[in-house]
């Protein structure tokens, strides 16, 4: 999303949307966090338990942004032969990445006499990574579909790492995401405090348009409390923070900190005396079919189409 965009959009359309300088800012912040946000491994489960009734038995799978995403002993617990890659999208989540392998290696000596299953890739990768031309089985996306700046984008270079007959697992925030959280910055004629997350149904129309075939979307909601005002934001900027266009611009003070704290406390406060809020989770999953070749009187297509092709065409 850039400038530009602003004169095919309304105003409030790019208010909306995710800012990239304001998603690197908050990738670099959340590659210092400790581990992956509680909220992430609780999708990752329900997100595997998705991989139950699924028949194909992935040999290569990719996780995309695992330090973020979450769900790497949930897809191993199914898939616990199949070869791991890891891509993160950014440069501090990959750097992270590399130094938490060297200080499990650092506790786990036998890790010195073997080469790691889990090499770990900065997003764009090249052509000469393990994968290329045959591409993987299985690439997990899990709690990334709010976190890009550009969805079609990422589904294009999703599907491109994907083998003929591979799947896709991807989650994120949907629309009825903190809600009231929402309200509550329009009664206080605050700008907005998040994006518009991705709905359900968008999403399936970017699947199909990126090139997937059969897919597969699902949601719920689920309600969070936390003990305080101050619990909820925490948590919640551990998250993704606020990427949009229309946020406030400069730096909150105190005084203004402490007008949201009460005003989180009055409007979003329960008869227990704690505070919630709404999620709303979307899930997809869905299948790289074969090149479709469209006839003409000269068709052109490339050498790996061809081969995933008869590759695809031999396992019938």
């Amino acid at each position: 999303m850039t400038e530009n965009l602003s004169r095919s959009v309304s105003s409030s359309q790019l208010a909306c949307a995710p800012q990239p300088e304001a998603i690197d800012r908050q990738l670099r912040r959340l590659a210092r966090q400790a581990q992956t946000p509680w909220l992430h491994e609780e999708v990752a489960r329900r997100l595997a338990a998705k991989l139950d009734p699924i028949r194909i038995e992935p040999k290569r799978w990719l996780h995309w942004s695992a330090h973020l995403g979450g769900g790497s002993e949930s897809v191993a617990e199914h898939y616990p032969n199949a070869q791991k890659w890891i891509v993160e999208p950014h440069a501090a989540l990959a750097d992270r990445m590399r130094a938490s392998a060297v200080q499990h290696a650092r506790r786990d000596w036998r890790t010195l006499w073997r080469k790691s299953a889990e090499e770990i890739f900065l997003e764009p990768v090249g052509r000469d990574v393990p994968w290329a031309g045959d591409g993987v089985d299985l690439l997990w996306a899990n709690m990334t579909l709010h976190g890009s700046a550009n969805l079609s984008d990422m589904m294009a270079r999703w599907h491109q790492h994907l083998a003929v007959g591979g799947f896709l697992m991807c989650s994120g925030l949907g629309p009825d995401t903190a809600r009231e959280l929402r309200q509550l910055y329009q009664q206080m004629g605050w700008p907005r405090p998040t994006i518009d997350f991705v709905d359900m149904h968008d999403l399936g129309d970017e699947l199909a348009k990126a090139g997937f075939t059969d897919p597969v979307m699902d949601m719920e909601r689920l309600t969070l409390t936390w003990a305080s005002p101050q619990a909820m934001l925490d948590e919640v900027r551990t998250w993704g923070g606020n990427v949009a266009w229309g946020r406030f611009a400069g730096l909150r003070t105190p005084r203004w900190q402490r007008q949201l704290i009460d005003a989180i406390q009055q409007h979003l406060g329960r008869p227990d005396g704690r505070v919630g809020l709404t999620l709303e989770l979307i899930y997809g999953h869905a299948i790289k079919g074969a090149p479709r070749v469209k006839v003409e009187a000269e068709t052109r297509f490339s050498v790996q189409d061809m081969k995933q092709m008869i590759r695809h065409s031999d396992k019938r």
